[in-house]
């Protein structure tokens, strides 16, 4: 004997949809604020304060974008 099951739809899948694309928008937001806060205070140290925390100018961008990307949950 078979059996089989059918899932009902509880909602408009469009809808699930447009939600979830402004999940990943607001995600995107705060991970733009979140790199621009890091770039900028990292940016405002001096060669000699980035050396001290083991980073040099040319990192800044991947520094940035990873915290960015850590600080905000998905």
């Amino acid at each position: 004997m078979a059996y089989t099951t059918t899932a009902a739809s509880t909602g408009n899948p469009l809808m699930g949809r447009i939600a979830s694309l402004y999940a990943n928008i607001v995600i995107r937001i705060k991970q733009r604020r979140a790199y621009r806060e890091t770039y900028e205070g990292l940016s405002a140290l001096t060669n000699r304060d980035l050396t001290d925390l083991g980073l040099t100018r040319s990192e800044l961008h991947s520094v940035a974008k990873a915290s960015a990307r850590k600080s905000v949950a998905r």
